[in-house]
């Protein structure tokens, strides 16, 4: 397998979705909530934390402030001595996506580079999705889809399949790698090169998620992906996408259909 994105050499794990920044969306209630996610990260091994608050109707986030906020919680974590940064970032629903300016787009894309994290709409991902990878790309940046577990359906491999031969990257949440409802769809489209990145999608190191990866990688693992494959997922692609980087998904067009 060929993959023409140089891979980081001293980076380590890299969470590109996580409800981290405090008191702005649904996620860390207060700065002690954010710096004990952050703790939770940095004792799992994680390096790096896309801060992603929820840009969408039912949230009040102002996306001209995330890089402040972001800033002041780094403040926070070198006091803390924590070896962990936060990088800018944002969750934005398929829906909002219209009301975004191209320089929001910049604020909201993962460490300021050319991804946006994007939240499909309700239900089983649809056309909807398609158009919104092609207008992010008319305007200059990839999509990453959110959590594809939460809309799985009948029709999931193929809207999945489609969205990825038109460039779109995909992320799902590490903790479901390893639940016995959720765990074997998704180490199956792992398996057919259609998992690239990792996420905890935590909320708060109280409740919820932890804002972990550990779990999902020994999924992966245990599934029989080989060491570089997660390498990837967990390093390779997440440095370059926080990087900037615009590439075409490195394993796509592989169709493992081993049963799981």
């Amino acid at each position: 397998m060929r993959f023409d994105v140089e891979p980081p050499r001293a980076e380590r794990v890299i969470d590109v979705h996580c409800h981290i920044l405090p008191g702005l969306d649904d996620g860390a209630v207060d700065l002690d909530d954010a710096v004990a996610m952050a703790a939770q990260a940095a004792e799992d091994g994680v390096r790096r934390i896309c801060a992603t608050p929820h840009i969408r109707h039912d949230h009040d986030v102002v996306v001209a402030e995330i890089a402040e906020r972001v800033a002041a919680l780094n403040r926070e974590l070198a006091r803390a001595a924590l070896r962990v940064r936060v990088e800018t970032g944002g969750e934005v629903a398929e829906t909002a996506l219209d009301r975004l300016d191209r320089r929001e787009l910049a604020q909201v894309a993962l460490g300021g580079g050319r991804w946006v994290l994007v939240e499909p709409a309700p239900g089983p991902l649809a056309d909807g999705l398609e158009a919104a990878v092609a207008q992010l790309d008319r305007r200059g940046f990839g999509t990453i889809v959110a959590h594809p577990e939460r809309h799985a359906d009948e029709q999931l491999l193929f809207r999945l399949e489609r969205l990825v031969e038109r460039g779109a990257l995909v992320q799902v949440t590490a903790a479901l790698l390893a639940e016995p409802g959720s765990g074997p769809v998704m180490l199956d489209l792992a398996r057919r090169g259609l998992v690239h990145l990792l996420g905890s999608d935590a909320h708060s190191s109280r409740a919820g998620r932890p804002a972990r990866l550990s779990a999902g990688v020994a999924a992966l693992q245990a599934g029989g992906l080989h060491p570089g494959e997660i390498d990837l997922i967990v390093r390779g692609l997440p440095h370059a996408v926080l990087s900037g980087q615009r590439f075409a998904p490195p394993l796509a067009g592989r169709r493992d259909h081993s049963l799981v």
